[in-house]
C-alpha cells in the first residue's frame, strides 16, 4: 500500500471523532472546506519558514494544490475565537487549590478573604494569577462552572479537576488544546521530529462494560495521584524559570470505551486485537 493511501486513513481514523462532533455542533461541508484550505495554506507556510524561505503564491499552490486564484484570496490572519486554556486563571487557581487540598483535605473548604497567614480563597487567586485578576472575579467563573459554592464569606471545592462541564466554549477549548498537543506529540513521533516524545496506550477488548467502567475508575484514581505530583512540579518549575524561561508543556491521559458489537469490529477503520497492546 503506498505512502498516499496510509495517510489518508490514518487522517480518517483520527478525524472521524471530529466529523462527529463538527456535524452535533451544525458544521456543514461547506465551513470544513474553507477550515481544511485555510489550514493546509498555514501548515505549507510554516513547513516553507521552517526551511528559511518565505514561501510565494505559487510555491503554496504547489504545496497544498490549491489553485493560485485561490490562494491569493485565501493568505490572511488565521481566526481563533476560542480562548487558550493554558491563560485561564480561573484553571490556575483551580489547580492551585486541589494541590494543597490533596495534602489537606481540610482546605476544601476555605475562608474568601483572611488578613492572617492562613490560607484563603485570596490567597489562592493571587497564586493561580499572579495577582493579575481580582479574586472576586475568579471566584465568580468558578461558580458560575459549578466547581465551588459561595457559602457566605467562605467558599466549598466542589471539582476534583478544572472541567467546564457547564460551560460549551470552555469544553470546546480543553478539547481543541488537549486533543492538539496529543496529535502533536503522535505527529512529532511519526515524523522523527525529535527524539520520542511519550506516547502509550494499553487496548483489550472482550470486556464487559461493568469491567471497563472498573478499568476506568482505577485510571481516575492512579492519575489523581499523579495529577498532584505533576502540578507541583510545574508550579516549582514556573517559579524557577522566570520571564526568561520560553518552553511549555501539556501532561494529558484518557480513556475511552464503548460497546462494540463483533461485527463491527471488521470495519474499514477498525482492527480487532485481542489482548492488551503498550
Amino acid at each position: 500500500m503506498d505512502q498516499l493511501a496510509l495517510a489518508l486513513s490514518a487522517c480518517a481514523r483520527v478525524l472521524r471523532p471530529v466529523i462527529r462532533l463538527a456535524l452535533s455542533l451544525g458544521l456543514k461541508q461547506p465551513h470544513l472546506h474553507e477550515l481544511v484550505n485555510d489550514l493546509l495554506l498555514e501548515e505549507a507556510q510554516r513547513s516553507w519558514e521552517a526551511k528559511g524561505i518565505r514561501p510565494n503564491l505559487s510555491q503554496l499552490s504547489i504545496t497544498t494544490g490549491i489553485n493560485r486564484r485561490a490562494v491569493t484570496t485565501r493568505v490572511r490572519a488565521p481566526r481563533d475565537p476560542l480562548a487558550p486554556t493554558e491563560m485561564s486563571s480561573a484553571a490556575k487557581t483551580l489547580t492551585v487549590w486541589l494541590e494543597m487540598a490533596t495534602d489537606n483535605a481540610a482546605l476544601r473548604t476555605l475562608p474568601i478573604t483572611n488578613d492572617g497567614k492562613a490560607p484563603s480563597f485570596e490567597s489562592m487567586a493571587w497564586i493561580g494569577s499572579r495577582g493579575d485578576v481580582h479574586h472576586r472575579a475568579i471566584l465568580a467563573e468558578l461558580t458560575r462552572l459549578g466547581m465551588v459554592d459561595e457559602l457566605g464569606d467562605r467558599v466549598e471545592l466542589k471539582a476534583e479537576g478544572f472541567i467546564p462541564a457547564n460551560d460549551l466554549a470552555g469544553m470546546l477549548s480543553f478539547f481543541a488544546d488537549n486533543g492538539r498537543d496529543h496529535l502533536a506529540a503522535s505527529v512529532s513521533n511519526v515524523l522523527s521530529e525529535r527524539p520520542p516524545m511519550l506516547e502509550r496506550a494499553v487496548f483489550a477488548d472482550g470486556l464487559s462494560m461493568d469491567a471497563c467502567e472498573t478499568i476506568h475508575q482505577l485510571v481516575r484514581t492512579r492519575w489523581g495521584a499523579l495529577h498532584h505530583e505533576l502540578a507541583h512540579e510545574m508550579r516549582t518549575a514556573v517559579d524557577v524559570g522566570g520571564e526568561s524561561a520560553t518552553g511549555r508543556i501539556r501532561v494529558g491521559i484518557y480513556t475511552y470505551f464503548e460497546d462494540v458489537p463483533k461485527a463491527s469490529l471488521t470495519s474499514s477503520d477498525e482492527m480487532p486485537e485481542h489482548h492488551p497492546q503498550q
